[in-house]
């Protein structure tokens, strides 16, 4: 693959069949297959899901083919730390609810996650955390007699709350929302109870991995709430700030920038349009549209057309200060 300079890279969403998906997550301007979809994966270095750049010169390419090839410049500093890419990026239209589950906090499957709602049924609820006196042999029992429910600990989420999810915690959410997630790079979930879910294409429950989902689960996580963000700018607030991943949600109508020098961001459209300004060419953004800035692109300017609402989330970093 011959040497180019890299610029900002949209990639093409992959719908994904899940049996307690809805029909709402059109606004990412791809058509979608037939049937109940859950997920979009919109950026994803897995090997049987590798996003493809759907804009410029490296059109076609996967996130896989430009780690390996222009690593040090997608990645700036992190190029040695990381051979994939490290977080997944996904949509989520949960028109029921998703399987009552928990991931891995140890090794290359770890995965700590966070979601910002985008949109909330009357019905909809999340659950986070176990309460207080939940432990595995009561939970154990639980899931045999069919009342899981009662050991969670759940809220009705409203548009804009933004949830975190640390590995180790027992987290499901359904009945109606749509929510943005950001993850560290990793496709294992342990289910421990799914709402007598009956998968229509096979006619049979979904398989649960109750033993792995209980030795996994930090019993003392106790009750998990919405963020309260942090508010770094009249324009921009940060809502999680974790290694493997920070977040910030910017908004407004006026010109702000995005990007940091010699490292990646990724920009993720929620709301409204604008233009990303890099070298003199103008990118046009729509709500759904994810946006990788190389680590050589470094800062861009956003100019809104319009109220827009933008996600900004950076790489894993060696320490949080």
């Amino acid at each position: 693959m011959t040497q180019l300079n890299l610029y900002p890279l949209l990639f093409e969403p992959m719908f994904q069949y899940r049996l307690w998906g809805g029909r709402r997550l059109d606004f990412l301007g791809t058509p979608m297959p037939d049937g109940p979809i859950g997920e979009a994966w919109i950026l994803s270095d897995r090997d049987d899901h590798a996003s493809r750049v759907s804009n410029g010169p490296l059109q076609g390419q996967t996130i896989r083919q430009l780690m390996e090839h222009f690593s040090e410049e997608l990645m700036g500093p992190l190029a040695s730390r990381f051979k994939r890419f490290p977080l997944l990026l996904k949509f989520l239209d949960a028109r029921e609810r998703l399987s009552v589950q928990v991931h891995p906090s140890e090794g290359e499957n770890a995965k700590t996650e966070a979601w910002v709602v985008l949109e909330a049924g009357d019905e909809c609820r999340i659950f986070a955390g176990l309460r207080t006196g939940t432990t595995k042999e009561n939970l154990r029992a639980a899931v045999t007699a069919g009342n899981v429910e009662a050991h969670l600990i759940g809220f009705h989420p409203k548009s804009g709350d933004a949830v975190f999810i640390p590995a180790g915690t027992v987290h499901s959410l359904g009945g109606d929302i749509v929510v943005f997630e950001v993850q560290q790079n990793s496709d294992v979930t342990f289910r421990l109870y799914d709402w007598k879910h009956v998968d229509a294409k096979t006619g049979k429950p979904r398989p649960l991995q109750v033993e792995q989902a209980l030795a996994s689960i930090d019993y003392d996580q106790g009750e998990i709430a919405p963020v309260v963000p942090v508010l770094e700018s009249l324009a921009c607030e940060r809502l999680f700030q974790c290694q493997p991943f920070s977040l910030w949600r910017r908004h407004g109508d006026a010109s702000f920038h995005v990007g940091a020098a010699l490292t990646p961001r990724i920009l993720v459209c929620i709301d409204g349009r604008g233009l990303l300004e890099h070298g003199g060419v103008n990118y046009a953004i729509q709500k759904g549209n994810v946006i990788l800035l190389p680590a050589a692109v470094g800062v861009c300017c956003f100019i809104p057309l319009g109220a827009v609402s933008l996600l900004e989330i950076s790489l894993p970093q060696m320490e949080i200060k």
